[in-house]
């Protein structure tokens, strides 16, 4: 069975330039983060790139955000492609405490710069767990300037579904493969319509593929990152608050 263990220290990407920007990837379930680093390492980005651990171990080296059954998760596989959108995770607050400290690690490393966050499967749903439910009080919480989605689903929809207005005009860069037999294509299709409901700037990337990360993905993510990261910076715009969880 998954259990906790001491958060892992962050892999980190330098710059191949002087730093643009900064860029928290969050791995899926079951995942080592380190197998991320050359993937990364070959996009040469303009920003620094951190991929933090999740807090639960789920065996032979994977992490995961929030634990999950594998019995139950066997079960689901063998029914075909499912939408989660209606599962409500345990553990989700924790994650969304350590993903507020990744990100202001790395804010730091580029202060000033614009900040986009990325997930992969579970790291997706808990990048937009965390920008619709997050809350710290006085705690200064940074803002992503963009989100990644990869192979990815929509979790409690009931309580995202009113806090969908939070990401108007932000960039999303959501793709998924047509051919998953985890997250059906359906899954990734609800997400994109809650983002584009919301008034977000969505780019939808369908792929021929199942659930993983091919080569277009890696393409597409470069190419929205030197995007986001050359873009202008507002001048007026307010910081988008995400409020508290009901």
């Amino acid at each position: 069975m998954p259990s906790h263990s001491p958060l892992a220290t962050d892999f980190q990407v330098p710059p191949t330039v002087p730093a643009q920007g900064s860029l928290v990837f969050l791995h899926g379930l079951g995942m080592d983060p380190a197998v991320l680093q050359p993937f990364v390492q070959s996009l040469a980005l303009p920003v620094w790139t951190l991929l933090p651990s999740g807090p639960v171990d789920t065996g032979n080296g994977g992490r995961a955000w929030w634990p999950v059954d594998p019995a139950r998760r066997q079960a689901r596989l063998a029914a075909g492609p499912s939408d989660l959108f209606d599962r409500h995770p345990g553990g989700r607050q924790l994650a969304r405490n350590l993903l507020t400290d990744a990100l202001q690690r790395a804010q730091a490393l580029a202060p000033g710069r614009p900040l986009v966050l990325a997930g992969f499967s579970q790291g997706g749903m808990l990048a937009v767990d965390h920008s619709l439910l997050g809350d710290h009080g006085a705690t200064p919480m940074p803002t992503p300037s963009a989100l990644v989605l990869l192979s990815s689903t929509c979790i409690a929809l009931d309580e995202w579904a009113p806090r969908w207005h939070r990401l108007k005009g932000l960039p999303v860069l959501v793709a998924h493969g047509r051919d998953d037999l985890d997250l059906g294509l359906s899954a990734g299709e609800r997400l994109r319509d809650g983002l584009q409901s919301a008034g977000a700037q969505v780019q939808w990337l369908p792929f021929e593929g199942g659930h993983h990360l091919p080569l277009v993905v890696w393409r597409a993510l470069r190419r929205f990152v030197c995007d986001v990261v050359a873009r202008p910076a507002p001048t007026s715009a307010k910081p988008r608050r995400a409020g508290a969880e009901a």
